[in-house]
């Protein structure tokens, strides 16, 4: 069986109750559509989790971007020489993330050793842009946000970075005629004229499975399979 999830938010309650909830088995395979990390309390330990599955396949977030852009920077004993060394664009770099709730990442990473620390880091930074999958003859383009600037006839290796883990979908457009987009990013409370507000968005060709656990709601996945729903509220 092929599941998605997405944007775990650093729930790690949440995170091991779906995996009970599905449940999942080693010939299964999961994939993680992005924004592991960051906002609730315990994003490092789901992290060291997925770390030990070979069956779970992580598809990258702008937050785990944002992370990563911090944390090399910060990997290092921090000094005042050190500190005044960070150029303009890390400090934003910083400043932004912890706007964004990256404080309770940066505070698991910390309480690491250094061996672990490097291991989480080179997790992260193995993370996919996107993946394709085909279950049961139906196609499937997996990824956290994009793609932005879209063109059907658009090859899927010429989308930049920030194209993938940024953008807003507009989900009453159909993309692709031969294929199914399944999404985070965007909570499902946010698609305009949807009803189900904690519930997985199909509508257009959309899969949206971010069903707001980010802001302490639901967390969703989906069987691709089956098409069976899973949500732990």
């Amino acid at each position: 069986m092929i599941y998605c999830m997405s944007d775990i938010h650093g729930d790690y309650e949440k995170y091991r109750r779906m995996l009970e909830a599905i449940p999942l088995r080693e010939e299964d395979t999961l994939y993680i559509l992005g924004d592991v990390v960051d906002r609730g309390p315990e994003p490092v330990p789901i992290l060291l989790d997925m770390m030990q599955r070979p069956n779970v396949r992580p598809v990258l977030g702008n937050h785990e971007y944002m992370a990563v852009l911090c944390l090399r920077a910060l990997v290092k004993k921090i000094t005042e020489e050190t500190i005044s060394e960070f150029s303009a664009e890390t400090v934003r770099d910083l400043w932004n993330w912890q706007q964004e709730g990256g404080q309770t990442t940066l505070e698991g990473f910390r309480r690491l050793d250094a061996a672990r620390r490097k291991a989480v880091l080179e997790y992260l930074l193995e993370f996919e842009l996107y993946e394709e999958v085909t279950v049961n003859g139906n196609r499937y383009l997996l990824a956290h946000a994009g793609p932005e600037n879209f063109s059907e006839n658009r090859p899927l290796w010429d989308y930049g970075l920030h194209e993938w883990i940024w953008t807003r979908l507009d989900y009453t457009k159909r993309y692709y005629k031969d294929r199914f987009l399944v999404t985070g990013h965007t909570p499902v409370a946010c698609i305009p004229g949807n009803t189900q507000k904690d519930s997985i968005f199909r509508a257009n060709g959309h899969i949206a499975i971010d069903c707001g656990c980010g802001s302490g709601g639901t967390l969703g996945a989906i069987c691709l399979d089956t098409g069976e729903t899973f949500y732990v509220r």
